[in-house]
Parts: C-alpha cells; sequence; structure tokens
C-alpha cells in the first residue's frame, strides 16, 4: 500500500513544518509494517512537502494513523498549515529498488 501525502505550510512556516516532520522520523521508523517514509520538499515551492510511505497492508496504515506521536503531530502542524493535506493512496504495480 503506497500513501503520497502533499502538505503546504504558511509563508514563514515551513521551517517550523520541516522540524515536526524530522522529529516524528525515528518514532516512525521503529513501526514494523512501515517499510518506506520518505520526505520531500518541492524545489519550486519551499512551502510544500510531500511524504512518500510505504505500508505492509492496510493493517500497518492504521496503525501508523492511530500512534500517539502521530495524533501528536497533527496538533503541531494545524497552525501551521496552508490549507488541506492532499493525500492519495495507490497500489503498488512494479518498483525498481537499487
Amino acid at each position: 500500500m503506497i500513501v503520497v501525502a502533499k502538505i503546504k505550510a504558511k509563508s514563514g512556516e515551513e521551517d517550523k513544518m520541516e522540524k515536526a516532520f524530522l522529529d516524528i522520523m525515528p518514532k516512525v521508523e521503529q513501526e514494523e509494517g512501515t517499510l518506506m517514509y520518505t520526505l520531500h520538499r518541492s524545489q519550486k515551492d519551499p512551502t510544500v512537502f510531500l511524504f512518500y510511505e510505504k505500508y505492509a497492508d492496510k493493517d500497518a496504515l492504521k496503525h501508523h494513523g492511530s500512534t500517539p506521536y502521530f495524533q501528536e503531530l497533527f496538533g503541531v502542524l494545524a497552525p501551521l498549515l496552508d490549507g488541506n493535506p492532499e493525500i492519495e493512496m495507490y497500489d503498488e504495480i512494479k518498483g525498481i529498488n537499487k
């Protein structure tokens, strides 16, 4: 299961948002069913962040979304957000990993 999340920070709040994302990464890394959790920042618009996430299955995604630290993250992000996050889910067909 693949999740792509696009999140936009209010202008001037992007460094706070990046720090909040980086702070959660070590905790997410410990999740058994989270196979990939990669943070990106737009080269064109530094207020735009993108997560590429890969989960073993729907239960792993559900576990990730229900953790206390993930819930806390959205409390921190709420005043920093410029609009609602855009979240899309995909089924992986084929990939290349080197």
